[in-house]
């Protein structure tokens, strides 16, 4: 059987006369865009721009909100009452659905960003809370989850659409949770290694830790950061070595777990 798996990139992250990545090169590669939001970067021009070259080059539209944290980029970590972090939510897909309708496309997926993800992947309440906010708008959303964590077990619990992510340039720990950014290895930055890497965790089904441990998962897409120096070569070449071991390259359908 052919396996089929989708690429995903953060992108939408410049602010204002601030540029970060290069989303329209990325566009050429991924089959799907996770759109900041506004809260940890991105603008309401910015969004704009980003769902409406998505939408003319047939990439899926997803929402990525973050923590209020511009100066941060989304990787503070903050505690929020649970109806608020709802509303937070509720507040970026709300924003996200407007600019996509606009921009003549449609918000399918949402992937939670930075600190809030990272949260969301050790607390199994907090990533079911806001994945009930983001269902009550839009309850045939798909929910990417950190393939493995917490997150996926919450979408578990909901019965909703799921595609499970794992990292292309994110080192892992022994419980599926990322390395932190502060730890030496925590990003990799080589594109050789980034390609050799996934096409051996989507050969084998299974994310492969720092220590070697094998945790056998569903994978339906694979995270390429917009933000690091060499992203675009890291997309390019993890695309390549995918399709050379034998993979399909297509937008996920959203199965549950």
């Amino acid at each position: 059987m052919t396996q089929t798996v989708d690429l995903n990139a953060d992108m939408g992250e410049s602010y204002g006369a601030w540029k970060m990545g290069d989303d329209a090169a990325l566009l050429d590669i991924v089959t799907s865009a996770n759109v900041a939001c506004g809260f940890h970067a991105g603008d309401w021009d910015v969004m704009a721009a980003t769902m409406k070259a998505a939408a003319q080059k047939g990439v899926g539209i997803g929402a990525h909100p973050g923590f209020p944290d511009l100066h941060g980029f989304g990787r503070q970590r903050m505690n929020f009452a649970t109806g608020s972090l709802q509303n937070l939510v509720r507040y970026q897909i709300g924003a996200a659905q407007a600019m996509a309708r606009a921009a003549g496309g449609a918000v399918r997926h949402l992937k939670l960003h930075g600190a809030l993800a990272n949260m969301a992947s050790e607390d199994e309440a907090m990533a079911k809370a806001c994945y009930e906010a983001a269902l009550d708008l839009a309850p045939d959303l798909i929910i990417m989850v950190l393939a493995g964590t917490a997150q996926q077990r919450a979408a578990s619990s909901l019965g909703c659409k799921v595609a499970c992510e794992i990292f292309a340039d994110r080192a892992y720990n022994d419980d599926a949770t990322l390395v932190d950014r502060a730890l030496s290895g925590a990003v990799i930055h080589d594109p050789d290694e980034a390609g050799r890497r996934m096409a051996k965790m989507v050969g084998e089904g299974a994310i492969i830790t720092n220590s070697g441990k094998r945790i056998e998962t569903r994978i339906d897409t694979i995270c390429l950061h917009g933000d690091t120096p060499s992203a675009v070569r890291i997309a390019s070449e993890v695309r390549r070595a995918l399709v050379d071991s034998g993979v399909t390259l297509a937008q996920f359908d959203g199965l549950p777990v």
